[in-house]
């Protein structure tokens, strides 16, 4: 699929006609030919989704994967046949309105642009934001994602309090727009991830290689959420558990690694007690089943990490270096402004 100038809008599919049906006509109606094509990657579906398309979005071009690879693995596969310089990688549970693409098309345009987002808001509670993303993704020292907005599951009413445009460390997979090249420099998403977290580590390693990545508030979408997997389900536990210890041993500079690591595996722990304590055993389950397979997995790490031997930063825009879960937890801190903007690099 060749172009050498338009876009493309991505959405990653795998039985979700019911959200196609929903969803994409606005992509559609607000997705100019002229600057960008809609593009649909299915994971091999066995709905209607390809048979809704076909008939209602004729314009709509479909690449086929031969099996469910997972978010990371049905994106890096479908992408391979894009060629387009500039993707915006779209989930299929996000309604778009006029003018949303623009503006972030004119950020990957700038010099050094990896990746970027819009504010992304609740489709359910348009006036909050939404949980994947907000108003721009944070990290702290421990490696805890936390957004503008967003402060692990406290979300924030949108009353203008994140209109500025800035940097941040990782833009939301819900909608993330990526240059290619940029895309590709850094290896694309890892699979091992399957699902969660697996932009986080995409936007590390490349802000690790020297791209920005940012905001870009004059763009809103709104964002169903839990369309995959709900927050409720140990999958999900076991995934998010699993795939930031992974995250931190890739992407860490050693010296910091080493001081991080042996504190974060503490906190799981507690983690893993207070999801007993709620009488949640399922989830717990899972957290003791996402290190282990952390641990069969150090192996591979180890060979990841020597990939991007001598590119591992240490100072990177978008880290607040201070514990999120002492701020939460301690001094009951639940917003984003809340916090020591000092501490914020």
């Amino acid at each position: 699929m060749e172009s050498v100038n338009k876009a493309a809008v991505v959405i990653l599919n795998w039985n979700g006609v019911h959200h196609l049906r929903t969803f994409l006509p606005s992509v559609v109606q607000h997705t100019p030919e002229s600057i960008a094509d809609v593009v649909v990657i299915d994971n091999c579906s066995n709905d209607e989704s390809i048979a809704y398309i076909s008939e209602h979005f004729p314009s709509v071009i479909i690449i086929r994967n031969t099996r469910n690879f997972g978010y990371a693995g049905g994106y890096n596969k479908g992408l391979q046949a894009i060629s387009h310089p500039r993707w915006v990688l779209l989930n299929s549970d996000v309604m778009v309105g006029p003018d949303w693409l623009p503006p972030l098309l004119d950020f990957l345009d700038t010099p050094g642009a990896g990746a970027a987002q819009p504010v992304v808001r609740s489709f359910n509670d348009p006036a909050s934001f939404e949980y994947a993303g907000a108003a721009g993704g944070f990290i702290d020292k421990y490696g805890y994602p936390f957004c503008r907005g967003r402060i692990f599951h406290h979300l924030e009413q949108d009353h203008g309090q994140y209109a500025t445009e800035t940097e941040i460390f990782w833009a939301s997979g819900a909608c993330m727009a990526i240059n290619k090249s940029a895309f590709d420099a850094a290896g694309g998403f890892d699979e091992e991830f399957f699902a969660h977290m697996e932009e986080i580590d995409l936007c590390w390693r490349m802000k690790n290689l020297g791209y920005s990545i940012h905001v870009i508030p004059r763009s809103v979408v709104l964002h169903l959420g839990g369309g995959t997997l709900s927050s409720l389900h140990p999958r999900k536990t076991y995934l998010n558990f699993r795939n930031n210890l992974m995250m931190l041993v890739k992407n860490l500079p050693l010296k910091h690694l080493l001081k991080v690591l042996p504190f974060r595996l503490l906190l799981d722990g507690v983690a893993g007690m207070y999801f007993l304590l709620q009488g949640k055993p399922a989830h717990c389950l899972a957290v003791v089943k996402a290190h282990v397979s952390f641990y069969a997995a150090a192996g591979r790490l180890r060979i990841k990490r020597k990939m991007f031997r001598g590119k591992l930063r240490e100072h990177l825009t978008g880290v607040y270096r201070g514990s999120l879960v002492a701020e939460a937890y301690l001094k009951k801190i639940r917003i984003f402004s809340a916090l020591n903007a000092k501490k914020i690099s």
